[in-house]
């Protein structure tokens, strides 16, 4: 009885890595280190790369290790990510929505359309941090609204960091588009609309798209998570 038991939970354990890890579209961005301000973003569909690589832009403070879905190896030196600290979220991360300034244009992931109405809230003490809501809802102390008066939001990907709405630890992480080229974000990460236009015409919500973003030191934990990732293909 007590072996039928250790083996069931074994299976169960290994039951849940494989959910864990199993994703069919992943893009991972690599950055030289947490310091840095630019990075590579490549994007695999079953392990093999679906775009050339191209240059993206991260926080002006580089990155800060946030709260995804799994959990790599930190240093006990290495920087967290914090509300305003103006770093990326280091770490692995769900895809949940794509968002614009347009109605949506049939895309395979679900669409939030950004009009003056719709705000994310970084306001920590509020019941709604971290979430995308309507301005009818609540008005906080402390949002940004998602149709702004740039091209930044014109086209973007929500990234699931912090969904536990943990206070102070960071919220509205997106990938989106440059403020000009090749400027640093508040804690994004950002590109051209020509390569975000890519991404978002090829993320797949039944492929369970994900993001991972770490400096280059983090790379080997990657990969003995998702061996099947082919980054010289």
């Amino acid at each position: 009885m007590v072996t039928y038991f250790m083996v069931k939970s074994f299976l169960i354990l290994i039951s849940l890595q494989i959910f864990l890890y199993s994703s069919e579209q992943i893009v991972l961005v690599v950055s030289d280190s947490f310091n840095s301000q630019k990075a590579t973003l490549s994007c695999f569909e079953d392990g093999k790369k679906v775009f050339k690589t191209f240059e993206v832009n991260v926080a002006v403070n580089g990155l800060g290790w946030g709260l995804g879905k799994a959990e790599l190896s930190q240093g006990t030196l290495e920087p967290l990510k914090y509300e305003g600290d103006r770093k990326a979220p280091s770490g692995i991360f769900n895809l949940t929505h794509i968002f614009g300034y347009e109605k949506e244009k049939g895309y395979k992931m679900p669409y939030l359309h950004a009009t003056k109405e719709l705000i994310c809230v970084d306001d920590s003490n509020s019941k709604f941090y971290n979430q995308i809501i309507h301005i009818d809802v609540e008005k906080p102390n402390s949002f940004e609204y998602m149709k702004r008066d740039d091209r930044q939001y014109e086209l973007g990907i929500v990234v699931a960091h912090n969904e536990a709405q943990v206070k102070q630890r960071g919220s509205c992480i997106f990938i989106h588009v440059e403020k000009s080229k090749g400027a640093p974000t508040a804690g994004c990460t950002s590109m051209s609309m020509k390569n975000i236009k890519k991404i978002v015409n090829w993320l797949d919500e039944s492929k369970n798209p994900i993001l991972i973003q770490i400096p280059k030191s983090k790379l080997n934990q990657v990969l003995k998570l998702y061996p099947e990732l082919k980054l010289n293909n």
